[in-house]
């Protein structure tokens, strides 16, 4: 069975016009060490291959259900097109928080797609539909009863990374980062930077210089280097 869909554009509540559009995570992992801030989501992973988020976090936090316990959230109601749903399930591997009723209604609004510092579920219809699902692993038991709805659109951690509601979140077959706001535009420039310089690299060792000297010539080692 071929459990990789074909990749599709990520939905983006943005648009191409943002100066971050088509910038790999690799690339903006690099930028964000320039600016001495953390961005990178440890740990959370691609469903499949050809997963791709762009947008903005619509972000959920989860605690433990009480008695009795409350609900696992119906936020998607409130989300808008093109929004990333980002959930902290405190990185729980025992019990998921997404499963195929909220990938099909998910898919069918338009939504970006979904990180979860946690597990999900029923994935053969995100599979089957190419809806993009970053998180721990998959697991099959349910959340119900287990764990609450405790805020939404409040900061929450996952990765270890603090995400605030409509903060950028970006996704794909590296992982996950996200991009503090008070940085967009000096990350932005960064990325242009380290894209412009890597291409001249590849052109320089295909065209037949030696790696050490194609990196020396455009200052490989210090792309990605705090200047402070």
């Amino acid at each position: 069975m071929n459990d990789q869909p074909a990749a599709r554009e990520p939905a983006s509540a943005d648009g191409t016009a943002h100066p971050l559009y088509g910038y790999s995570t690799a690339t903006i992992a690099d930028a964000l060490d320039r600016v001495g801030r953390e961005g990178c989501l440890l740990g959370i992973g691609p469903l499949f291959d050809g997963a791709r988020i762009f947008g903005r976090a619509y972000t959920v936090s989860y605690t433990t259900a009480g008695h009795p316990a409350g609900t696992v959230g119906d936020y998607l109601d409130d989300m808008r097109p093109g929004d990333v749903a980002v959930l902290d399930n405190g990185g729980r591997t025992d019990c998921t928080v997404w499963g195929d009723i909220l990938t099909a209604m998910a898919n069918d609004r338009g939504i970006a797609g979904t990180v979860i510092d946690g597990v999900c579920r029923d994935v053969r219809r995100a599979l089957d539909v190419g809806y993009p699902l970053f998180t721990r692993g998959r697991y099959m038991r349910t959340g119900k009863d287990r764990v609450e709805v405790r805020d939404v659109q409040c900061p929450v951690s996952v990765g270890g990374v603090r995400i605030a509601a409509r903060q950028l979140v970006i996704a794909d077959a590296d992982g996950a980062v996200t991009v503090p706001p008070d940085v967009e535009d000096d990350v932005a420039d960064i990325c242009h930077t380290i894209h412009e310089r890597e291409s001249r690299i590849v052109d320089d060792i295909l065209a037949g210089r030696s790696l050490a000297e194609a990196r020396a010539a455009h200052g490989y080692h210090l792309l990605q280097r705090n200047q402070a």
